[in-house]
């Protein structure tokens, strides 16, 4: 089994502890998962990943992360094609938009995407958004 990345920005901390549970899920299940930023590897290291997680909480208008993130994810789109991923992340109002759009790109720019159209959590993760990621880890370990 390959280690897992599951890369992450967080602002609040609430897309930080969902990076922490698909982590645990991770292991659960036999994996071994690398929880790091966005800032911490590039788009082309991300891109070598067969498999691998990001998650990014809602901002603004229902838009990824606009300093860090966004531009991450416009080069790792250019790279993407063949990868599973798995997205997650938090928000505070809307109803998911910036989930479904992150999703729309990844698979227009050919990535698959494990456990459908991603995991999110309002605010703070309760203990279904928990176990949610939890599930998405173990997806994750058998990719």
């Amino acid at each position: 089994m390959s280690k897992v990345k599951v890369v992450f920005w967080s602002g609040s901390g609430n897309t930080q502890a969902m990076a922490d549970a698909v982590a645990s899920g991770i292991t659960s299940a036999g994996g071994e998962a690398e929880v790091v930023t966005f800032d911490s590897l590039s788009p082309s290291d991300a891109a070598n990943e067969s498999v691998i997680a990001f998650g990014c909480p809602a901002m603004g208008a229902e838009v990824l992360e606009e300093g860090t993130v966004e531009p991450f994810m416009a080069d790792y789109e250019t790279k993407c094609s063949g990868r599973k991923v798995a997205l997650f992340g938090s928000y505070g109002w809307g109803d998911g938009q910036w989930m479904r759009d992150w999703q729309d790109r990844l698979v227009a720019a050919g990535a698959s995407i494990i456990g459908g159209e991603g995991v999110i959590a309002n605010n703070a993760p309760d203990d279904d958004a928990v176990s949610q990621c939890e599930d998405l880890g173990r997806q994750l370990a058998q990719a």
